[in-house]
C-alpha cells in the first residue's frame, strides 16, 4: 500500500477479492457476461473446458461458480456474520433453510443475517432464451458483534424502488445502500446489525461519476473505517491524487474528500462504518471470535445443518415467467414489476 497523502491514508490494488477493513470482511464482485439460457436457465452453449463444481475460470467471460447446469452457489452454511449483495445486473434466486425464497436483481440488494446458522443457495438464472444475460453484483461480508453472533437468522430485502438515488453535484449519482446523505436515509437494515447499531456509523454507497464531473464526499466523524473502491473507469482523481481501476483507497473517515472523473465516467463503491475492534477468526462460510467457536460452528453444522434443507435439490431455481418477489419464512410475500437490468 502507498503511504498516506493528505485525506488517503493509503492505496493499492483491489485484486481478486477485496480485503475489508473493520467491521467489512472482504467483498467479492462477480462480473459475468453470460449467453443465452436454454430451458433449465442455464447456459445454451457447450461447458467443454470447465471444472464442473469449482468453476472460476472467467471462460468467454463467464463462470459457472459451484453450479452444474445454472451458474451461482448452491446450498451451503454460514454463521456469524451478514451478507450483502448488491445486484447492479441480472437477477439472483435465493432459497434457504429457514423456507425463505426470492428472484432479485436489477438495484435490489439482499441483506441475510447469517447468525446463528443458516443455509441458503445462490443461483444466476439466465431467464433470456434470446440474448444474453450480464450479470455482476457484489457480496459485502460484514461482520457482527460479539453479542449478536448468535442471534437468529433474519433475511431482509432491499428493493431498489426504495433504495434513495440522489443527484449531489451535476453528473453524479449516488445509491445509498446504507447510512444517510444529504437527509436521505437508507432502508433500514436488519434489527441485529451492526449498521442498526446507534455506533455503527455504517455507510454503503455506489457513487457513478459522469466524465467531468467532480464531488466533494461528505467528511463523516472521526474513528471510522473508510474505504472508496475505484472499480469501473480508467482512472479517476481522489483528493488530488490520480489513481487508476482497481484501485481500494482508504481514507481519512473525518476530512472531506475531493473526487474528479477528468478522462471518462467512473465508478465506486464506497464501504465506512465504526470498528467492532473484536477477535476476527474466519474459517470458510464461518465467522466466530475464536478458534474454540468456529470449530463450535463446524460440530454444530454437522448435528442440526442449521434447520436442515427443505427444497427437493441444493440449486433450486424459480420459473422463467416469474419476477421479482420474495417469500419470507413467515410466509409474507413481496412482489415487485421484473425489469430490464
Amino acid at each position: 500500500m502507498a503511504e498516506r497523502t493528505g485525506a488517503i491514508i493509503a492505496a493499492g490494488p483491489l485484486g481478486f477479492q477485496w480485503q475489508g477493513l473493520d467491521p467489512f470482511i472482504f467483498t467479492m464482485h462477480h462480473l459475468d457476461v453470460y449467453p443465452e439460457g436454454g430451458d433449465h436457465l442455464g447456459p445454451t452453449v457447450p461447458l467443454d473446458g470447465r471444472r464442473i463444481g469449482s468453476d472460476f475460470s472467467g471462460i468467454d467471460g463467464w463462470s459457472m461458480y459451484h453450479g452444474s447446469i445454472v451458474p451461482g452457489f448452491p446450498q451451503h452454511p454460514h454463521r456469524g456474520f451478514e451478507t450483502v449483495t448488491v445486484v447492479r445486473r441480472g437477477y439472483v434466486d435465493h432459497s434457504d433453510s429457514l423456507g425463505a425464497t426470492a428472484r432479485y436483481g436489477g438495484g435490489d440488494v439482499q441483506w441475510l443475517t447469517t447468525g446463528a446458522g443458516i443455509q441458503h443457495a445462490e443461483m444466476f438464472p439466465l431467464i433470456r432464451a434470446d440474448e444474453g444475460n450480464p450479470l455482476e453484483l457484489f457480496q459485502i461480508w460484514l461482520n457482527l458483534p460479539p453479542e449478536s453472533k448468535m442471534v437468529p437468522p433474519y433475511f431482509r430485502m432491499l428493493w431498489s424502488e426504495e433504495i434513495p438515488t440522489l443527484s449531489p453535484s451535476p453528473g453524479v449519482s449516488v445509491d445509498v445502500i446504507a447510512g444517510t446523505l444529504d437527509g436521505a436515509s437508507a432502508p433500514s437494515a436488519p434489527p441485529d446489525s451492526w449498521a442498526s447499531h446507534p455506533k455503527g456509523d455504517m455507510a454503503i454507497w455506489l457513487i457513478r461519476m459522469e466524465a467531468g464531473s467532480s464531488w466533494t464526499l461528505p467528511a463523516a466523524v472521526r474513528g471510522l473505517n473508510r474505504m472508496l473502491h475505484f472499480f469501473e473507469g480508467d482512472e479517476a482523481v481522489v483528493d488530488g491524487q490520480a489513481v487508476v481501476r482497481d484501485t481500494g483507497i482508504q481514507l481519512v473517515s473525518d476530512l472531506d474528500v475531493e473526487l474528479r472523473a477528468d478522462e471518462g465516467p467512473v465508478e465506486f463503491l464506497m464501504l465506512q462504518g465504526r470498528p467492532i475492534g473484536a477477535p476476527v477468526f474466519q474459517l470458510g462460510p464461518f465467522v466466530m471470535n475464536t478458534p474454540e467457536e468456529l470449530q463450535q460452528a463446524f460440530d454444530d453444522y454437522r448435528r442440526t445443518g442449521f434447520g436442515g434443507w427443505p427444497w427437493s435439490a441444493a440449486d433450486p431455481v424459480h420459473a422463467r415467467t416469474d419476477g421479482r418477489f420474495a417469500l419470507h419464512a413467515d410466509g409474507r410475500v413481496e412482489h415487485r414489476e421484473m425489469q430490464r437490468s
